[in-house]
C-alpha cells in the first residue's frame, strides 16, 4: 500500500517500552491490514530492553511474529568507548584528543558502556572543562563531574 504520491508512510513509535498492553494490541491491529498480505506502513518501534522482555511473553506472540527486523544497541567495552568518543569529537570537527586515557577509563566505569550515559558524562565534562578553561579532560575532572552532577 502506498500513501500520497506513491510514498509509503513510516511511523516511528519512540519510548515503546512505556506502551501498555492495550496500545501494543492496537499496533498489532493496525498492522493487520489486508491480513498480512500488504503492510499499510513501515513501523519502527523504539524502546529500552524492557520492551523486548515484554514481547517475549506468549501473550504478545502475534505482535512478535510481525517483527521483520530487530536491532539492539549493546554496551560498549572500554576500547569501543574510546572509539565512540573519538568519532563524536571528529563529527564535531575536533582533530585532537580532549579526553585523557584515565578520563576514558572513568567514563567507561561510570557508564558501564551505555552510549546514553557516555554521551551524558562527556557532555557534562566538556561543559565543566570549558567553564574552567581546561583543554584536556582528565580522570580527576571526570570524577568531580560524576560526583558533583551525576550522582
Amino acid at each position: 500500500m502506498k500513501g500520497i504520491h506513491d510514498i509509503q508512510p513510516v511511523v516511528v513509535v519512540d519510548e515503546a517500552h512505556l506502551l501498555d498492553r492495550e496500545m501494543l494490541e492496537e499496533v498489532r491491529f493496525l498492522l493487520n491490514f489486508k491480513m498480512d498480505a500488504q503492510s499499510p506502513m513501515a513501523l519502527i518501534v523504539v524502546g529500552q530492553s524492557e520492551l523486548w522482555d515484554r514481547l517475549r511473553l506468549q501473550s504478545f506472540a502475534a505482535i512478535r511474529q510481525r517483527i521483520d527486523l530487530q536491532c539492539r544497541l549493546g554496551h560498549y567495552d572500554r576500547a569501543q568507548v574510546d572509539e565512540y568518543v573519538a568519532r563524536h569529537l571528529q563529527y564535531a570537527g575536533v582533530d585532537q584528543q580532549i579526553f585523557s586515557d584515565g578520563a576514558l577509563d572513568e567514563i567507561h566505569r561510570f557508564s558501564g558502556g551505555a552510549a546514553r550515559l557516555v554521551n551524558k558524562v562527556c557532555t557534562h565534562c566538556l561543559l565543566y572543562g570549558a567553564q574552567n578553561g581546561h583543554r584536556i579532560i582528565d580522570d580527576h575532572m571526570v570524577k568531580r563531574v560524576i560526583e558533583g552532577e551525576l550522582s
